[in-house]
């Protein structure tokens, strides 16, 4: 099984890497000659307004380089559906609207949230409560990793750690061929986007991501509660470990909307969190490098929890 699990895993690998390097380089001409550049809000940390301009949509020759790849491996199921789904309402989100509507940065956020709603419960399938964990799971990540796009490296640095460590757990092949995929498809994106960024990803890369991370998760969190309840409940806990960066970026927003909206208080100097850090007078880089660290090392201690379970349960 292991030498398959590599196998399978590397070859997709190398197929969305080569993919992703030879699409990106025109995928950045295309956007420029587009216009597709990135409107900074006025409200954004003070040094964010030199990024004014640079390219965004990025994440478009990400996506492409993933959904062939899949497609190569014979998958045509929620994996690539989740991919296109969630990909063309970044794409809605990150060009159609601005087009459209003069002065108008994307969709409103429940018209965003009613569209994924829907493409989420597309992709589920199951019971009524899988779909129903599945749909949340989707949602949550999607959104979660929509967030963590707002510092140069920030998306691709998450992307490529959490990826990685899904991939030794998605025992079914195509999850391996998914996770494998999206590691090598993010590579040329993170060479763009690194500090300081050529481009960034947008709605129309972090989108999909997150809800195939979401996907994944859920069909692990699935097989692990299979596989007995100590087992089960040991990857539970692993996921939400390796998920608490994530989890800081998304639920502090609705909480400081809530607050404002209520008492006319913020909870928070800032929200996405990592602009906090830099309200604070970290240097980007800095916050960037305090993110993805973190990133790492609580995959580490997440990766040692769920294969110590699973080393006592197999031999108990």
């Amino acid at each position: 099984m292991g030498a398959k699990f590599m196998a399978n895993a590397l070859h997709s690998f190398w197929i969305a890497f080569g993919l992703s390097a030879l699409f990106a380089f025109p995928a950045y001409k295309l956007l420029i000659a587009l216009k597709s550049r990135q409107t900074v809000s006025q409200f954004a940390p003070e040094g964010h307004q030199v990024k004014q301009g640079t390219p965004t949509m990025g994440g478009i020759f990400v996506v492409a380089a993933i959904a062939c790849t899949l497609g190569i491996a014979g998958d045509f199921g929620s994996l690539f559906w989740v991919v296109l789904l969630f990909g063309a309402i970044g794409f809605v989100d990150d060009y159609v609207i601005p087009k459209l509507i003069s002065g108008k940065r994307g969709l409103g956020w429940k018209q965003k949230l009613t569209l994924e709603l829907v493409a989420a419960a597309i992709i589920s399938h199951g019971s009524i409560a899988s779909r129903c964990e599945s749909t949340f799971l989707i949602l949550f990540y999607a959104n979660a990793y929509n967030f963590s796009d707002g510092l140069d490296g920030l998306a691709a640095g998450i992307g490529l750690i959490l990826f990685g460590w899904l991939l030794p757990f998605s025992s079914v092949g195509i999850n391996q061929a998914a996770a494998g995929a999206a590691m090598g498809a993010l590579i040329p994106f993170a060479f763009l986007n690194a500090p300081p960024a050529k481009i960034f990803m947008g709605d129309v890369g972090s989108l999909p991501l997150g809800g195939l991370i979401g996907c994944l998760v859920w069909r692990i969190a699935e097989s692990g509660g299979q596989q007995g309840h100590q087992d089960g409940g040991s990857i539970w806990a692993a996921l939400v470990l390796v998920s608490l960066v994530l989890c800081s970026e998304l639920v502090p927003v609705p909480l400081q909307i809530a607050s404002v909206k209520l008492f006319k208080k913020k909870l928070f100097p800032y929200t996405p969190i990592h602009h906090a850090f830099e309200k604070a007078g970290w240097k980007e880089t800095r916050v960037m490098a305090m993110f993805v660290l973190t990133q790492l090392v609580l995959a580490a201690v997440a990766m040692s929890l769920a294969f110590h379970s699973i080393v006592l349960v197999g031999n108990s």
